[in-house]
């Protein structure tokens, strides 16, 4: 099975990070930017929580809040539910179902090295079935 470090081998480890001091804006911003649905809240080199798409959908729009007004500490999700690089893909599936999470920061170490998300976990689950599908019907062929 695979792990979180194949998913980072294959993705890039980068990893977009915006101060709790920010304005949700700017965050928003960041975003768009880098095209990513989620970035890592840090002060100074300590995580200090997770922002998404989601918490900007649910804490300002649904609110009547306005971006340019309110910080990233306002309403980031300051609980980290994190996974380490030798973490196996479905395990990883069953803790974001569990608890309802579409990403996960990965430390080795308590070094930031990763953010993963729910897309990169389908897709390492699907490329896994497929090779295992391949790997099968060569056996098939081979075997009459």
């Amino acid at each position: 099975m695979r792990t979180v470090r194949d998913i980072l081998q294959e993705k890039g480890s980068d990893v977009y990070t915006i101060a709790p001091e920010s304005s949700v804006f700017q965050a928003l911003q960041l975003m768009a930017e880098k095209n990513v649905g989620a970035l890592m809240v840090m002060s100074g080199d300590t995580a200090a929580g997770l922002i998404s798409e989601r918490d900007y959908a649910r804490k300002i729009v649904l609110k009547g809040r306005l971006s340019r007004d309110v910080t990233v500490r306002e309403i980031m999700s300051p609980e980290i539910v994190a996974v380490g690089p030798e973490e196996d893909v479905e395990h990883c599936m069953e803790l974001m179902t569990h608890k309802r999470v579409r990403h996960l920061p990965v430390f080795d170490d308590r070094r930031l090295i990763g953010l993963i998300s729910i897309g990169d976990i389908v897709k390492a689950i699907i490329e896994h079935k497929e090779e295992t599908i391949r790997d099968l019907e060569q056996y098939i062929k081979g075997g009459r």
